[in-house]
């Protein structure tokens, strides 16, 4: 047995030390115009949040932006607007991962899974995602989220149905799991404070402990990103360069080892700072302005 520098940085990621600014943007610019699997969807323009309702025009347009550098788009909602996302996502002959989005409130739960169903009838669904990080924030309990995601199989036998969550909710939860078609984990290295340097050999233990919990079936990494400007959070530590190097290697990856991921996110937008701290702002592609950051 030999040694194998090439199998070695594999591991870690690609050999990206030493590289400028441009070279490392050069290189960025590489890989997305040869494209991703998947990319989350950010409607929400300046000055909007979740709440308001999206138009036809913003959809179209956001749209229009990604389409020549993924294959499916992730949506989170069936309501306000949202439902437009994957009509046209399919009109512009995109793949559709569709979420109906579930929290506290009864009515706006039923309103977002008959949505799900109708789009899903009505074609436009090819993985229907029942609820995101429901048990994360401990919305419901495990019993209705369970009643909620088997209500959609009922309705449509024909399509896989998931649901989104932290990768160890599906340790933890096996109940969840085992109903779940296919299971789509959300990982983020920087979330759990790891350094730029080890946030691929991090994301692969991530994934490689859903796919044992799993026990088989079809495992997608349904977010994963890293914020290009905010406050550090332990070893993660934001900037464009950080940004760069670790969506080239999670993109490497994803090719190199035929991992399904979507890519979080599209476009910047200014409400998540409410949620996530200065860094919500800043995990797009484009910016809030809609242009390509490097």
């Amino acid at each position: 047995m030999s040694f194998n520098a090439d199998k070695i940085l594999a591991l870690a990621g690609k050999n990206l030390q030493g590289l400028s600014y441009q070279e490392l943007a050069e290189s960025f610019k590489d890989l997305l115009q040869e494209g991703m699997h998947g990319l989350c969807f950010s409607p929400y323009v300046e000055g909007q949040q979740p709440g308001d309702t999206l138009t036809e025009e913003q959809v179209r347009r956001r749209l229009e932006i990604i389409r020549p550098y993924t294959k499916w788009v992730r949506s989170f909602s069936c309501t306000e607007g949202n439902e437009l996302i994957p009509i046209i996502a399919k009109e512009l002959g995109m793949k559709t991962l569709v979420g109906a989005w579930l929290g506290k409130d009864e009515k706006i739960n039923q309103e977002e899974v008959a949505g799900l169903i109708k789009l899903a009838k009505e074609g436009y669904v090819d993985i229907a995602a029942v609820g995101n990080e429901v048990m994360y924030r401990k919305d419901l309990t495990e019993d209705q989220l369970l009643e909620f995601i088997e209500s959609v199989k009922k309705e449509l036998p024909k399509i896989p149905i998931g649901y989104v969550d932290a990768y160890y909710e599906f340790e933890h939860r096996p109940r969840i799991t085992d109903a779940c078609d296919v299971i789509l984990a959300n990982c983020y290295p920087y979330w759990e404070g790891c350094t730029l340097e080890y946030s691929l050999l991090y994301i692969k233990d991530m994934y490689n402990r859903v796919v044992k919990a799993g026990k088989g079936k079809k495992v997608i990494i349904s977010e994963t990103g890293w914020p290009s400007q905010g406050s550090p959070l332990y070893g993660s530590i934001p900037s464009d360069e950080n940004f760069m190097k670790y969506f080239i290697n999670i993109q490497t990856w994803s090719k190199m080892d035929s991992i399904d991921v979507f890519y979080f996110s599209s476009f910047d937008e200014s409400w998540k700072v409410g949620s996530e701290g200065d860094v919500g702002a800043f995990w797009g592609i484009w910016d809030k302005d809609e242009k390509l950051k490097y």
